[in-house]
């Protein structure tokens, strides 16, 4: 049984390691930062990834898109979730483990 705690996952998260705890109920969940990144905007000439509309039309077409790191979760039921936030219970976990 793993014996890592909150901050240890993190580190792991900052190397690009998935984690998740072993109390967690959900099968197949796990968390990872994802790194910030800047996108040209929607209507940019430039070749590449961009700002996709669903973002341009709530920031507008002309404006670039610079993120902030967050981390994510992918859940049980397979569905991406972006900026998921710790509970006290995770923080205070030691059952923290690396999910290959």
């Amino acid at each position: 049984m793993p014996e890592h705690n909150f901050g240890w996952a993190i580190q792991q998260m900052k190397a690009g390691k998935k984690v998740a705890r072993a109390g967690w109920n959900g099968k197949d969940m796990w968390v990872a930062l994802m790194p910030g990144m800047s996108l040209p905007p929607f209507n940019s000439q430039e070749p590449g990834k961009k700002v996709n509309d669903r973002t341009a039309r709530l920031i507008g077409a002309d404006t670039p898109l610079e993120t902030l790191p967050y981390i994510a979760m992918w859940t049980a039921d397979k569905k991406w979730l972006p900026g998921w936030l710790a509970s006290q219970t995770d923080m205070l976990a030691d059952d923290w483990d690396i999910v290959e």
